[in-house]
Order: structure tokens, then sequence, then C-alpha cells
């Protein structure tokens, strides 16, 4: 996952930095570290944030020759996806 990936996921279902890190048991700080580019979590804060992110429904989309994205899967009401 990207930086850019958490930030548009986010947006797509509306979440701040710090809904985001409380969703994934993450510091803030965390969150707003990867997002801002200037450090990689450890392995198993950067699954808990994509899970988080996954949980709400945000689709990552691996890079191809487009680049990286995400999209908003369709959802039968999950909590936090819109």
């Amino acid at each position: 996952m990207q930086p850019a990936q958490s930030r548009a996921g986010r947006g797509l279902i509306a979440w701040s930095q710090g809904q985001l890190a409380e969703a994934a048991g993450v510091s803030l700080s965390t969150v707003r570290d990867f997002e801002a580019g200037r450090r990689i979590p450890i392995a198993n804060n950067m699954a808990a944030i994509r899970a988080a992110l996954e949980g709400a429904g945000v689709v990552l989309i691996e890079a191809n020759d487009h680049g990286a994205g995400v999209m908003l899967r369709k959802s039968g009401g999950q909590d936090g996806a819109g």
C-alpha cells in the first residue's frame, strides 16, 4: 500500500486520520507519518491500517501500467463505509 492509497481510501469513506488510527489500533502519528511519506510503518501496523481500510469497504488496487489506486466496494451497509 502506498501513502496516496491510504489518503484516497480515507476520502472514499470520509474518515479522518484519527478515525483510521483508531480503527487500525495504531497511533495517530503512525498514520500521519505514513501518509506524509515520512516513514513506512512496521509490518504489523501497516497490515492493521490496510485491514481497517479494507474492512470499511476500501479496495486497494495494486500498481499496474496506470499506477496504484483505490475504489469503494459495493456494500450492504458496512460500518464506516460512507
